[in-house]
């Protein structure tokens, strides 16, 4: 569905449920050149146990409007602003990589708001090393290559198909290919990994988090190693972290592991407050 958010339109998919907000209600934000559907697999089964489901394309992305973020801060105030537009009072928070740190950020801004907290493949700081900015901005189709290379695990390389009909490393080329052909007005490859890159409010932001947070990270993640975390998790007042045997894309390497970490970690209960 789509719910006017600061004068734009942005699409939020909801699980295959109809959306409800007196609901408990899980808000879950993707990473750089990634969109809704990363999150198929555990939103659609959140949705039909219990949960009021927003999967979001991130403004500017897909089958939303507005001019994408430029910052992490930016886009955390976008999260903050959908909660307020669709009329959720507070909702558990799940972003996995640049959708991490914009979460981490929006609990910090709103930390009445967010009932729980979930960081997968999340780092801080996320720095993107100077080669994969520059390819992203000169050489996208390169940059797309060498992001899926380092972010998949030897579970699941080239050409990683999993089982019949599946092939993980070709999936996830051809959704960024169709995320950055999305916006002829902005390269959103480059304007998320500058976004990345820059983030230096990441431990301040953890110390304003009042919530439970969960860490899912990839045993063999080269995108984000889990020792990039530590600094968070220690920082975290209720942390705890999930370790699973796969690289940087959680939701697609080791699907069931990534949902049975979210069943065991999130509660109804604490988000049941609506506006």
């Amino acid at each position: 569905m789509h719910i006017q958010v600061n004068n734009a339109s942005l699409y939020c998919y909801t699980g295959g449920k109809a959306f409800d907000a007196a609901k408990p209600t899980v808000v879950m934000i993707h990473g750089v050149l990634n969109d809704h559907s990363v999150w198929i697999l555990q939103s659609r089964y959140l949705a039909s146990h219990g949960w009021n489901v927003l999967a979001l394309d991130l403004p500017g992305h897909c089958r939303s409007g507005g001019a994408p973020a430029t910052s992490v801060e930016q886009a955390a105030h976008w999260v903050i602003a959908l909660l307020d537009a669709a009329g959720v009072a507070k909702a558990a928070l799940i972003g996995h990589s640049f959708g991490s740190l914009v979460a981490l950020e929006a609990a910090a801004r709103a930390p009445e708001r967010v009932s729980q907290l979930v960081l997968v493949g999340c780092a801080y700081p996320m720095l993107v090393s100077p080669a994969l900015i520059d390819a992203s901005l000169n050489d996208p189709t390169r940059a797309l290559e060498m992001v899926n290379v380092f972010s998949r695990s030897t579970l699941a390389p080239p050409p990683s198909a999993l089982g019949p009909g599946t092939w993980i490393f070709g999936a996830s080329m051809a959704l960024g290919r169709h995320v950055l052909a999305s916006n002829k007005n902005a390269n959103l490859f480059h304007t998320g990994f500058v976004a990345c890159d820059s983030y230096r409010n990441g431990e301040a932001a953890m110390e304003q988090v009042s919530c439970p947070t969960l860490f899912v990270l990839g045993e063999v993640d080269q995108m984000t190693p889990p020792k990039a975390a530590k600094n968070l998790v220690a920082k975290a007042r209720h942390a705890k972290v999930v370790m699973l045997p796969g690289g940087h894309h959680q939701m697609t390497e080791t699907p069931e592991a990534m949902l049975q970490a979210l069943v065991d970690f999130l509660d109804p209960a604490l988000g049941e407050t609506t506006a």
